[in-house]
């Protein structure tokens, strides 16, 4: 029973790789124009905000596709008990790959969004909102195009539980490195 929960938590963390990625990569390969172009919403407030900018987004958003194809290339050399992937199929893989990190970088700018509308400027902090709404738009989008891949991979007990419980782990500490190597003007 316990080798079965923590190869569902190896298989889980080793799957959300390309959603995890995105995120810490945009910071590497932001600035530049933001993607909201300066413009306010009908509140008066920001759309999205300074940090999120065109080459953050396409940036982050490529790296994880790319992250996720070497991947699944390593994963045919890697015990497949344990790193399972993400395909046979390239044109599949890539395509699946695409919407994990493109959904990733989709939900983090709607999380810009949200936080906005409630007043919170770019670099604030707003507990959760950061660290999920990432992973639960790129687990839309993936269950809305791939729903028998992410039913299988994502949708048990242990999947869910080590996304939810993990990711807000994972996230600050990430955040935490990028802030000490000064990639980051906050460690959040």
């Amino acid at each position: 029973m316990i080798i079965e929960i923590l190869e569902g938590i190896v298989i889980t963390l080793w799957l959300m790789l390309p959603v995890y990625l995105p995120n810490p990569a945009a910071v590497i390969f932001g600035g530049g124009t933001p993607i909201d172009f300066g413009k306010n919403f009908i509140d008066g407030r920001r759309i999205l905000g300074k940090g999120k900018t065109w080459r953050g987004f396409f940036g982050g958003a490529l790296s994880g596709l790319v992250f996720g194809v070497i991947q699944n290339l390593g994963a045919f050399y890697l015990p497949q008990q344990w790193f399972p992937c993400f395909s046979t199929s390239w044109f599949y893989a890539i395509l699946l790959l695409a919407t994990m990190s493109f959904g990733a970088m989709l939900g983090d700018s709607f999380g810009s969004f949200i936080k906005r509308r409630m007043g919170i400027e770019s670099g604030g902090k707003a507990f959760l909102l950061d660290q999920l709404m990432f992973v639960i738009i790129a687990w839309l989008l993936i269950y809305l195009f791939f729903p028998q891949w992410f039913l299988w991979h994502f949708w048990n007990v242990v999947s869910i539980i080590t996304v939810f419980v993990l990711t807000p782990f994972i996230h600050r500490a990430v955040n935490i490195i990028a802030y000490k190597v000064g990639l980051k003007n906050v460690p959040w």
